[in-house]
């Protein structure tokens, strides 16, 4: 019989997005029971965890060994997430990973292995999937109603940027345009990436640029069915947080996605405004919580993940192929191949 009662999570990584994702499942989601956090920095676990009521470790693996815990989410420092998911899904614990799932495709490809072995579910983070104007878009390009994708566009330009010297080399590709690169995945479905050119530089902190700093990048990326796509990001959007997507197709074309926090206008002397969203957990705070929300349901229902580790394997495949683009200046096919050195 199907389990209706709360599933029970530990959480690993207890830093801006981790504490988001704790606190929706120690507060929000009915279906989830938050049972402790862990995180390598001692302050940061404790933190997260007396602000939560729930007990917080240093140890990742002793969160994953609990046997009060169900399902890991993991949220910690992306090149760590592919060895905790082989840990849990060995575990035998169901496992939501925050994307990357990996940096690598090696590393992808063990932790696909290590979640089919265990026979558990893997859902990775790409949260635009479960917004609704994304989700609507989708089902519109799904359905026929813009007739066959030909032309496909994603954005993200984040709000600001804080402390270049801390962004790591290609971050623009492996973290930010990867959520891009699953949104066009995702509306061109049945179709393989084959190729990517890049433009890509430090225009909002050129100083940066000799320590690997790129902070605006556009993509344009080929498939297999003919469709062509473009993905771009800025770190630097002034107006607040702005993510957008869009297909144009033989019958019509499908939009989704705004910086609008609402759909208020202010009309005055001084022009039209509308307030903007500052994060992406201000613009996607349903979308977070309703990709945790189908984690659950999966995890109650043995049934099949949304978002999985294929999934986040064919968006690094992109990402990887936009590093080489940008070494080579030249257009690159998207291969299986793993790039030294990122």
């Amino acid at each position: 019989m199907t389990r209706t009662d709360p599933v029970r999570f530990g959480l690993i990584g207890a830093g801006r997005i981790g504490t988001h994702h704790a606190t929706t499942l120690a507060r929000r989601l009915g279906e989830a029971e938050l049972v402790a956090v862990a995180d390598v920095q001692a302050a940061a676990a404790q933190r997260l965890g007396d602000q939560l009521g729930v007990q917080w470790l240093t140890d990742p693996q002793a969160l994953i060994d609990d046997p009060r815990i169900e399902a890991v989410a993991i949220t910690c420092a992306s090149t760590a997430h592919a060895d905790l998911v082989v840990a849990a899904a060995q575990a035998g614990k169901a496992v939501f990973v925050e994307k990357p799932m990996a940096m690598t495709l090696a590393d992808a490809d063990r932790a696909i292995a290590a979640s089919r072995a265990a026979g558990i579910p893997l859902q990775v983070g790409f949260n635009r999937r479960f917004a609704r104007d994304f989700a609507t878009a989708h089902e519109a390009v799904a359905t026929g109603g813009i007739g066959t994708p030909q032309l496909l566009r994603s954005l993200t330009r984040d709000p600001g940027l804080a402390n270049p010297a801390g962004v790591p080399p290609w971050t623009i590709f492996t973290q930010t345009l990867i959520h891009d690169f699953d949104t066009l995945n995702w509306f061109n479905a049945g179709a393989t990436a084959v190729e990517v050119s890049v433009m890509a530089d430090a225009l909002v902190a050129p100083d940066f640029k000799d320590a690997g700093l790129l902070d605006t990048a556009v993509v344009t990326i080929r498939y297999d069915n003919g469709a062509i796509a473009v993905a771009e990001a800025s770190f630097s959007a002034a107006y607040g947080y702005d993510v957008r997507g869009e297909v144009f197709g033989s019958a019509g074309m499908v939009t989704a996605g705004s910086p609008a926090h609402l759909s208020t206008a202010h009309w005055s002397a001084a022009g039209v405004s509308s307030p903007t969203a500052c994060a992406d957990t201000d613009l996607f705070t349903d979308a977070y919580a309703g990709e945790l929300a189908a984690f659950c349901a999966a995890v109650r229902g043995g049934t099949p993940t949304k978002v999985g580790g294929e999934d986040a394997r064919a968006a690094l495949r992109i990402a990887l192929a936009c590093i080489e683009a940008v070494e080579t200046g030249g257009t690159v096919a998207v291969r299986d191949t793993d790039r030294a050195g990122v």
